[in-house]
């Protein structure tokens, strides 16, 4: 038996309970496969890790939560849904009890078996099958630079791993700046022993990109994990996971036409694979294929293992204009996701979306206080400053965005706008502006036009400017709160063309909601609110 308070073990037992570290997962013995995944998951090791002592409130913080700043409500949301994905009931506890005052404890003694899961392992022949878990938060505001987050979840067929793949899958798994780090780290480590491993030239892959969506990495990151899922697909040409990467790597860099198809060729080799599943969602609704994104987000097998799918859920709910169920979906991941870059970032959105800037500002603050730094909290902040009159916050906000981003435009054009940079001259602005209008017609983000209007509008080219937007609208751009909201195009909103442009997503969003209603496919929040209109 392995030393219990050691925290590099990789399987324990709890009662009847198996947990696999490196793969995060729960089983009975009985085979069923709990739902335990993400923070929760996280807590559980973490209490494994201590045996029956008792684990008070600050050492939960610290070892699960931090750098990010929560409270003790937090702490106690998550064991509540801990509890409600082992089963268990505080008031009858079977595995983890609250000790008043003090904090919480493991009801039994964990046993750390990891020599009984090798044997297990050798016992016979196994599969090996992977699949992508990617979610990415489908923002409704012109901020979105890039996409979620992708993570492995392996089956309760795979084999054991060798220890530097097991820890690299590991921090992979935990989705935080440091950790994703780690694993690339790891990875790498182990593809100097094993230079044809599929799985860690994959995972390596997927770190990459996700350092370019989540952790403000650069171009190249995507660029060095799309070369690596195109070499694994051409030797492995039936390999989901493989495709589920090269779409991440197109999705990173706004690709969305070669991201669709990369997604939708995962789903197609592999029907569960829900990470793939989600992310095409993602991108209908990208596309303005509202219904079909929210069709693709239900069909989800097991939703509560993709980390953003409520997220996603409540965006497609939004722009559908079923905003009070929205709402409640992003307030309540912002309440029990702290760490999570998306949460943090959606619902400060959605409340300067609705024209709430006081709520939004206080959401905002709160956000960076969790340390979960990002470019698109501070090109919020810039245009919350910029709404108020505020121009040295605004420079300041814009510049912040600009260094974490340097190598994208949009922090760059809004730099430009709220003066935290002097603007290159106005043919360079539409040189600029005019490249962004014409990569729409080849599958690149709507959100492109938005980025070419603010450009053509700085340079004084109104005409131009209508007509990027109108480009992103046919493109299948639908936020037309934020349209309405935003200092940036306050200009904009003067010109005779921009109120078409608004009926034009106002009509396309209705044939969106009408295609819903009729699949009957509404969620109950939605149509609870429906019916109180």
């Amino acid at each position: 038996m392995s030393d219990l308070h050691d925290s590099t073990a990789l399987h324990y037992r709890l009662d009847d309970l198996r947990i696999d570290v490196a793969r995060q997962r729960v089983l009975r013995d009985d085979g069923q496969l709990l739902d335990v995944s993400g923070l929760s998951f996280r807590l559980l090791h973490y209490l494994l890790t201590q045996g029956t002592r008792v684990v008070g409130f600050d050492a939960l913080m610290a070892n699960i939560w931090a750098p990010a700043i929560v409270n003790e409500e937090t702490v106690t949301q998550r064991v509540r849904l801990l509890r409600q994905a082992l089963g268990d009931d505080g008031r009858k506890a079977r595995y983890l009890r609250s000790v008043r005052g003090q904090g919480y404890q493991l009801c039994s003694e964990p046993v750390a078996d990891d020599a009984q899961a090798a044997a297990a392992a050798t016992s016979g022949p196994a599969r090996a099958r992977t699949s992508w878990q990617r979610i990415a938060l489908p923002l409704t505001a012109a901020l979105l630079l890039v996409a979620g987050l992708a993570w492995w979840r392996w089956p309760s067929d795979a084999p054991v791993q060798p220890p530097l793949l097991q820890r690299a899958d590991y921090y992979a798994g935990i989705g935080q700046r440091d950790n994703n780090e780690r694993a690339i780290a790891l990875y790498k480590q182990h593809l100097q022993q094993a230079p044809d491993d599929v799985q860690a030239q994959l995972g390596v892959a997927r770190a990459q990109a996700a350092r370019a969506c989540l952790y403000n990495g650069t171009a190249e990151d995507a660029a060095q994990a799309q070369a690596l899922a195109e070499a694994v697909i051409a030797r492995q040409p039936q390999s989901a996971a493989a495709y589920g990467v090269l779409a991440y790597s197109h999705d990173c860099r706004g690709q969305i036409d070669a991201a669709l198809a990369a997604y939708e060729r995962a789903v197609q080799l592999d029907p569960g694979a829900d990470g793939s599943r989600a992310s095409a969602a993602y991108l209908y609704a990208r596309q303005g294929r509202l219904a079909d994104a929210l069709a693709a987000n239900l069909a989800v097998r097991h939703p509560e293992q993709v980390r953003f799918w409520e997220l996603q859920v409540a965006s497609n709910l939004d722009l559908l204009g079923y905003s009070t169920a929205a709402e409640a979906r992003y307030r309540r991941s912002f309440q029990l996701y702290p760490d999570n870059v998306f949460s943090n970032i959606a619902w400060p959105n959605f409340l300067y979306e609705h024209g709430r800037p006081a709520e939004a500002q206080a959401a905002l603050e709160e956000a960076h206080a969790r340390g979960t730094e990002h470019a698109q909290l501070y090109l919020l902040a810039a245009e919350l400053a910029l709404q108020r009159g505020d121009a040295a916050a605004a420079r300041t906000a814009a510049q912040r965005a600009r260094t974490l981003r340097a190598d994208a435009s949009l922090p760059r054009t809004v730099a430009w706008l709220a003066g935290a940079e002097p603007a290159p001259a106005a043919s360079l602005l539409l040189q600029d502006a005019a490249s962004l209008h014409a990569g729409l017609a080849e599958g690149s983000d709507p959100l492109d036009g938005l980025d070419a209007a603010l450009l053509a509008n700085l340079a004084g080219d109104d005409k131009a400017a209508v007509a990027a937007l109108q480009a992103a609208v046919s493109a299948g751009y639908r936020n037309a709160a934020y349209l309405q909201v935003s200092p940036l195009f306050a200009k904009l909103r003067e010109d005779p063309g921009f109120a078409p442009l608004l009926q034009a997503i106002a009509t396309a969003v209705a044939g969106e909601r009408a295609r819903v209603i009729a699949s009957g496919q509404l969620p109950a929040d939605a149509q609870a609110v429906t019916a109180a209109r």
